[in-house]
């Protein structure tokens, strides 16, 4: 009786722990290349979809969000936030007109041996909209040259965030 009352105990403290988990997060693998080199096709990571709503998404989080009319869900960083004004210029990320380091894009910098990793542009040249507005945010993979990303389809709501990424 005791070994029964025990088995039936940790069957159901697993699918408690299983069904916690299945409400808290979710696995993300990577595809494509857009996030190279921090991330890299076949990566798999654990989505946070708590953690965003509780507390706040903070400049260069990668999160994971669906895009209206997208099958696939996207995964990029977060390079501007509501309030921001953003622009590029010389391969330089410039908030608010004070430049912001990227060290995540050393590495592909580095290999890059002619041009410009990121193309120079300005938030209103891209939205038509000086700044970010609340409740938006602008995106960017990491592999400025093939990613798919805010300077394509705009900024992005932040009601489409599935949620964080964290590398397990």
């Amino acid at each position: 009786m005791r070994k029964r009352y025990w088995f039936l105990s940790a069957v159901i403290t697993f699918l408690l722990i299983l069904t916690i988990k299945n409400l808290l997060f979710v696995d993300y693998r990577v595809e494509g290349v857009s996030m190279q080199p921090t991330l890299t096709a076949g990566h798999l990571l654990s989505i946070n979809k708590v953690n965003h709503r509780l507390f706040d998404l903070k400049r260069f989080d990668i999160v994971v969000f669906q895009p209206p009319g997208e099958k696939e869900a996207y995964i990029k960083r977060i390079i501007g936030l509501p309030g921001d004004e953003l622009e590029y210029k010389n391969d330089k990320l410039y908030i608010n007109g004070k430049a912001v380091k990227e060290p995540y894009l050393n590495p592909v910098k580095k290999e890059l041996s002619m041009g410009k990793l990121t193309g120079n542009f300005t938030l209103e040249e891209i939205t038509g909209k000086k700044t970010i507005p609340e409740g938006c945010l602008f995106v960017m993979g990491d592999n400025r040259l093939v990613s798919r990303d805010s300077r394509q389809f705009g900024l992005i709501s932040t009601d489409y965030v599935i949620g964080k990424a964290t590398k397990e």
